[in-house]
């Protein structure tokens, strides 16, 4: 016991520490079975748009237009709503959840929503393609390859949003 007679506590580790790290290929397997769940709507909105047409111009153009903000809504809510899920499959898409994978965060807290919609919608969608239009495509590149080279296989994103990506 040190002087004065109380015991040091013991510091914990928290959030990803002793968690075995995602792969880059299962987090780039995950992410594509994401785009091809998001895919299927598109396909069936497209499909309803151009029955539509085929009957009536002006009835498409609405039909169009209401379909793409839709789409546009579910793209938005797809990954936070579903990382945000509490329990095991907290931090999970239905792609990572596929593949075994969940996005964990440093400090040990669960994803909410605000974290989730933060890292999915602002850093990885925003950001990044604000980036890419001013400099085509590398950014992008820059965000996606990073885990192949850095030591606890984390993008650029979890890097800016504390994240990390571990096996489930």
């Amino acid at each position: 016991m040190p002087p004065g007679g109380w015991e040091q506590p013991i510091p914990r580790p928290q959030g990803w520490h002793g968690l075995p790290l995602a792969s880059w290929g299962s987090r780039v397997a995950a992410t594509l079975i994401d785009w091809l769940i998001l895919l299927v709507p598109a396909v069936v909105l497209t499909i309803i748009v151009v029955a539509i047409a085929a009957g009536s111009d002006t009835g498409a153009i609405v039909i169009g237009i209401l379909g793409f903000l839709a789409y546009l809504v579910v793209l938005f809510i797809y990954a936070p709503v579903l990382m945000a899920r509490e329990g095991r499959n907290n931090g999970q898409t239905w792609g990572k959840q596929a593949l075994g994978i969940r996005v964990v965060r440093d400090n040990g807290q669960a994803m909410s929503f605000g974290w989730a919609a933060l890292r999915e919608i602002a850093v990885k969608g925003l950001a990044v393609w604000i980036a890419s239009s001013i400099i085509p495509l590398i950014p992008w590149l820059l965000d996606s390859l990073w885990p192949l080279w850095d030591d606890e296989n984390r993008a650029l994103h979890d890097m800016i949003c504390s994240t990390h990506v571990v096996r489930a």
